[in-house]
């Protein structure tokens, strides 16, 4: 019966349980029979590879221990030596480290240092307001964003507190941070394995590790004496790994890796890392590093270049400062915050949950995905797909016989057994009643139970069909039983292989009447069995699916599965839903090529099959040094890495603690055609970041021309510096209604990504267009209008805002301004911040911004320069996207 391990301490010893052991390993313990005292000793076999590939004995002579276990000494040096075994922890972050970090942003740190530059040298008002920005930017983003990194302390809780241990020759239970390698431990039923370990003993063992290897049913564990080749983890069935639960039997295994160094310590310690830079944190630092050298070269030019015009030092350096602080898009941590704001508002509409903002750009940007398939193209379950003969036809029969099995089976259930018992009623079986059941064992692979009827009595046998095969003598076919010859036996191979070559998990399932004369029976009544068929098994794809594929690839995004389970399963599922497998690479063969290999293979592969965690890992690394925008979607624990490696990490709701800790979004149902949306509203947000970057750079890289022309132009400052932040800061917020605009269908048709040289082209090309105009308006006022200072200031203030806030109509896309408008809301903002513009100069405040009304003629003009403006933009925008894209 089972062992339940962590309430006491078990009233059966291993040697009773087990169906194997193999006791040439066990027989360690020294000949005087003391055990040993010393930590594990530094031997050659143990240096330079994996301890759990070594062979039992190997392994016994490296952690020097024995069939009586430790002792009391062994386990204190070995812990002083180890330490305990516990999960790697992170430091809860406190809420205002988490704001400061957020003010450590590049572009953040732009404009604070603009703001304490105003602040020393007497421009106070502007200090304030970029202060402000500042402000408000950050907490917009700390509020969306802010959450406590508890995805270590998860993994920790996942663990039992207690485990039955052998020390001093007696099994004892001792919390499971005080286990050394060497330790040798009991489990059974119910418990989670408390540290990766090499099975000694096991009966009926089956263990549940799909958090860790994203297998879909429980795999069986046994032990194994010799070496093993270098494998990934769903292949090692002689070792169990720390976190995972037993389902099913009892076991003795070997402790060989503790805390940090099990499986599920390297997940934490990973975890435990900074997230990689995503595209998006690279696009921005990019864009910055361009800004700060455009901003430092202009104050440096602008400042030496007033001194040479013999004016005042003092006049000189404010004005530099605040062209400096004007060609800074100081509203532009604000924009993108109320951009993806927004977009995440509109994504959880969409049953789209999105924990860290910036993630929306990336997931705009993404042009791979990588997915496990259970639960992203299928349903996560498995479900009966057939139940045929062993010609491949249908048979009833099969599948009557079958659920029988499965109803009245009282040993370890599988979700094979779960599908079967979906597919027929419990009524049909009221005319079996169960006498006795033969159960499972990993030797014999299969599982009999004897059921009566009327009729008489049915020994009825479910397994593995090569270990069923073995055991028939006839076969069943048309309703009539024969012989089972070479050739019969051939077509049911034949058929078995067909069914696992397309994918399907197959069980056979045979029979026998058998006499009622006893109430007992065992193993060798099985035999001389009819055999009747398979029932055959998969995991089927979600109704979406297809066209959820389909549409990713109109996207764009292509999609790469990256799982723990068989290729071949894999491979079939792929061709149900429309992917197309170019070509599949296996975990064995990831470990063999270099970065560089590997980056070729994947770029060629659409399945990436039995891999362990840090394989996924270095793919989505891989990819990711290709250039490529990664997304990665994922819900076990062994997923978790992957998740904050990829550019963007996607889980689901009903993923484990872990996978959503670490995820960036979180899907309220899982698949992908809810992911499609969240593709296109990242592109939609991202878009319309872009259109005020583009605004924003080119207008102010006017400047960059403007400013030094009006050094030999004008003979006084041609905008106080209170009036070069007030524009800046009208226009800009003119453009808070962006997040509303509309965005044309080619701009979510494929992947966007931050494209500095695309950008800087912008601004080169259409900088210098604005620069002709100002240089128009300088010369107009001043050689048409003779304006004293205060008119030529309030001209160049009212053009200049004009023109950059309404030239957003004409560059937010590449079609004409008839193909495609602006929302209502941008619209009303643009217009409403030039009006405001206008009143200025009328108003109260005219005075205190050194603004003077302006004659009819006057406005008129600059009214005409405006729109002159525009018409050039709009006509070399058709010429500049034909000539760069975009």
């Amino acid at each position: 019966m089972p062992i339940d391990l962590r309430g006491s301490t078990p009233d059966k010893t291993p040697d009773e349980t087990a169906d194997r052991t193999p006791d040439s390993a066990l027989d360690k313990t020294p000949d005087n029979g003391e055990q040993p005292s010393d930590p594990i000793a530094r031997l050659p076999i143990c240096e330079g590879s994996s301890i759990l590939d070594l062979s039992l004995a190997e392994l016994m002579d490296c952690l020097r221990t024995g069939s009586r276990g430790l002792t009391g000494r062994d386990v204190e040096a070995r812990l002083e030596e180890y330490g305990p075994n516990e999960l790697a922890t992170t430091h809860a972050v406190s809420p205002i480290v988490s704001f400061l970090k957020l003010l450590a942003d590049p572009l953040l740190l732009v404009l604070i240092i603009s703001g304490i530059v105003s602040f020393f040298s007497g421009e106070i008002r502007g200090a304030i307001i970029i202060g402000a920005i500042v402000l408000i930017s950050s907490i917009l983003q700390f509020v969306q964003e802010y959450a406590s990194e508890q995805t270590a302390r998860k993994l920790a809780r996942r663990v039992a507190v207690t485990s039955t241990v052998m020390r001093d020759g007696e099994y004892v239970e001792v919390p499971i941070a005080q286990l050394v390698p060497g330790d040798s431990i009991l489990l059974g039923v119910g418990d989670i394995v408390p540290a990766d370990a090499r099975v000694l003993t096991a009966k009926d063992f089956f263990v549940d590790q799909s958090t860790l290897t994203g297998e879909s049913a429980p795999v069986e564990k046994w032990p194994y004496e010799g070496s093993r080749s270098p494998a990934s983890l769903p292949d090692m069935d002689h070792v169990v790994f720390f976190g995972t639960n037993i389902v099913s039997g009892t076991a003795t295994a070997i402790v060989a890796e503790t805390g940090g160094r099990t499986q599920f310590g390297r997940l934490a310690r990973k975890l435990t890392e900074g997230r990689p830079k995503t595209e998006f944190q690279k696009g921005i630092e990019r864009f910055t590093k361009m800004l700060v050298r455009i901003v430092i070269g202009l104050v440096i030019f602008i400042f030496l270049g007033n001194l040479f015009m013999r004016r005042s030092a003092l006049d000189s350096l404010l004005f530099s400062i605040a062209v400096a602080v004007g060609i800074t898009p100081e509203l532009l941590p604000m924009i993108i915050t109320i951009n993806l704001t927004a977009g995440a508002r509109t994504m959880a509409q969409n049953k789209v949950i999105v924990k860290r903002l910036q993630s929306i750009q990336n997931l705009g940007s993404m042009d791979i995905l990588c997915t496990d398939k259970t639960g992203t193209l299928t349903e996560g379950k498995l479900d009966l797909n057939a139940y045929t003969d062993a010609e491949g036809k249908p048979s009833r029969h099969v599948l009557e016989l079958a659920a029988v099995n499965s109803y009245f089976q009282a040993s370890l259930k599988s979700p094979m057994d779960a599908a079967i018992g979906a597919r027929i009623s419990p009524d049909d079986l009221k005319r079996y009643t169960k006498v006795d059941e033969i159960p499972f064992d990993f030797t014999r692979r299969r599982v009999s139970v004897v059921a009566g009827t009327s009729d008489g009595r049915l020994l009825i046998t479910k397994g593995a069909p090569e270990s069923v095969l073995e055991i028939c003598a006839h076969v069943e076919l048309g309703g009539e039983t024969r012989d089972i010859t070479p050739e019969l036996r051939r077509i049911a191979d034949d058929e078995f292989t067909k069914l696992s070559a397309d994918g399907y998990r197959a069980l056979a399932v045979a029979y026998r009447p058998i006499g009622n004369d006893r109430t007992i029976y065992s193993v060798a009544d099985e035999a001389d069995l009819v055999f009747v068929g398979f029932v055959s098994f998969i995991d089927p794809p979600k109704a979406t699916t297809r066209q959820a594929v389909q549409e990713a690839k109109k996207l764009g995004v292509a999609i790469k599965i990256l799982t723990g389970d068989n290729e071949l399963v894999t491979r079939r599922i792929c061709e149900r839903v429309g992917l197309e497998v170019k070509s599949v690479l296996m975990g064995h063969e990831v470990d063999t090529l270099t970065d560089d290999e590997l980056a070729l293979r994947i770029e060629e592969s659409t399945v990436c099959a039995r891999l362990s965690p840090e394989q996924k890992n270095r793919i989505i690394m891989a990819l990711k040094n290709k250039g490529h925008v990664v997304g990665y979607m994922g819900d076990g624990i062994n997923d978790a890495p992957s998740l904050r490696a990829a550019d963007v990490g996607i889980s689901v709701e009903n993923a484990v603690d872990i996978a959503k800790e670490a995820a960036d979004i979180i899907l309220l149902e899982a698949g992908l055609d809810i992911l499609d949306t969240g593709i296109t509203e990242g592109r939609r947000t991202f878009a319309n970041t872009l259109k005020y970057i583009m605004m924003g750079t080119s207008s102010n890289f006017g400047n960059v021309f403007s400013v030094p022309a009006a050094l030999f132009i004008v003979p006084f400052l041609p905008m106080r510096p209170v009036q070069i932040l007030l524009n800046n800061l009208l226009y800009d917020f003119a453009q808070v209604t962006i997040p509303t605009d509309r965005v044309d269908d080619d701009q979510i048709a494929k992947p966007r990504r931050w494209n500095i040289d695309f950008i800087r082209n912008f601004m080169v090309i259409f900088g210098p267009i604005s620069s002709v105009f100002d240089i128009l308006i300088f010369v107009v006022l001043l050689k048409v209008f003779n304006a004293d200072e205060a008119l030529f200031q309030t001209g160049w203030f009212l053009q200049s805002l004009a023109t950059q806030t309404l030239v957003i109509h004409v560059i937010r896309s590449r079609h004409g301004f008839l193909e495609s408008r602006a929302s209502v809301p941008l619209t009303i903002s643009t217009l409403a911040i030039v009006a405001i513009g206008l009143l200025i100069p009328y108003s109260g405040l005219a005075g205190f911004f050194g603004l003077v009304p302006l004659p009819p003629v006057v406005l008129g003009v600059i009214i005409l320069i405006t729109f002159s403006y525009l018409a050039v933009v709009g006509v070399v925008r058709g010429w500049f996207y034909r000539r760069f894209g975009g």
